[in-house]
């Protein structure tokens, strides 16, 4: 199908959810305030289809010394309702992202505690009980919203489709956790994943990282908090429309500011929410693309897509690391708006896009 078939998108179902969210639009992000818009994200994803059956899905606390945890499905044979209070008590972490008890504080964060010590609650998902790699998975949600229920069936087609396992991590949200309490996590939460590969499911070598959106930018970021610190550094990077600089400053947050789904305003209430301070947008430690240098990171799939107001920073990211040397696969999705990965179940272009992301994982994992 030719570009602007569909209003420029990709087929005529994602021209007519486009369509229903700019006759539909309601109050804002910004309107509806932190506590409600978790609250429909929730309902939501409720309502939504699960994801396939996989040999093991658990929820375990990372951060502990061991990785054991409460069984989800698959072969182990329990199910346990998402977000039931049982999980909440075993973690000590709540639906938000809160981790009970008080922060982590520390750009160590809780790798390598001991028990007692706060931890977050991650989920596992095994595609089988052979060894598979593991790849770290930070999910979307403009740092303020989203967990392991609003991603959980992306993180099981991920681990179908690509053939690895899938470490999701429930970091910590702003405004509650500002800066630098996600990355923190993400980080302490990679390193204790390096450490455990091998118990979690069987895998030798260092795992990759991975995120959309917001969760793309605390993956790219971890990758340059692991360089500074002379390691473990990540198999492989894979950004899905990653948000990689904070001051919104490239030109796609302008010419896609609004009726493309996700607007520029409501990317701006999340980098409120997680940097307060405008002068530290900047800071190469906050956006990854205003870092000097970006030679020496792991291997990178970048995906963007067209209609988004992240696209520039994205496609300049790209091709920065492409520059510095880093081995980049770069593709641009024509006619796809931000958050296709989650969209599969509205339109066949975006449930093609999404695999295209799929095969490009297990490319670089075992290819």
């Amino acid at each position: 199908m030719g570009d602007g078939d569909f209003g420029g998108l990709a087929d005529v179902e994602l021209a007519a959810y486009v369509d229903a969210e700019r006759l539909g639009c309601g109050p804002s992000v910004r309107e509806l305030g932190v506590v409600e818009v978790r609250r429909r994200q929730g309902v939501r994803v409720a309502g939504r289809v699960g994801g396939p059956e996989l040999a093991e899905v658990r929820d375990v606390e990372v951060g502990r010394r061991s990785v054991s945890g409460v069984a989800l499905g698959g072969l182990t044979g329990v199910d346990v309702v998402a977000g039931d209070a049982s999980l909440v008590a075993s973690t000590g972490v709540g639906a938000s992202g809160d981790v009970a008890g008080g922060g982590l504080g520390s750009a160590e964060g809780f790798a390598g505690c001991a028990e007692g010590v706060a931890s977050v609650r991650g989920r596992l998902y095994r595609p089988t009980l052979d060894a598979v790699p593991l790849v770290v998975y930070l999910h979307g949600g403009m740092w303020s919203i989203g967990g392991l229920e609003s991603h959980d069936r992306l993180c099981r087609r991920l681990a179908v489709a690509a053939r690895v396992a899938v470490l999701a991590v429930d970091y910590r949200l702003a405004p509650e956790h500002p800066w630098p309490a996600g990355i923190d996590d993400a980080v302490a939460a990679f390193r204790w994943a390096a450490e455990h590969a091998g118990e979690l499911c069987g895998a030798v070598g260092m795992p990759a990282i991975a995120g959309d959106s917001s969760g793309g930018h605390l993956a790219a970021l971890v990758c340059l908090r692991m360089r500074a610190a002379g390691g473990p550094m990540p198999a492989s990077q894979f950004l899905a429309f990653p948000n990689t600089d904070l001051t919104l400053s490239r030109p796609s947050t302008r010419e896609k500011a609004t009726g493309w789904g996700l607007t520029t305003d409501a990317v701006a209430w999340g980098v409120e929410n997680l940097v307060p301070d405008p002068v530290r947008r900047a800071d190469p430690g906050v956006s990854p693309l205003f870092a000097d240098d970006l030679a020496g990171l792991p291997p990178a799939v970048v995906v963007t897509a067209e209609h988004d107001p992240l696209r520039d920073e994205g496609d300049e990211y790209a091709d920065r690391l492409r520059g510095a040397g880093v081995r980049v696969r770069h593709r641009r999705e024509l006619g796809m708006v931000h958050g296709f990965l989650t969209m599969e179940l509205v339109s066949p272009a975006a449930d093609a896009a999404g695999g295209r992301f799929f095969a490009d994982v297990a490319d670089f994992m075992l290819g």
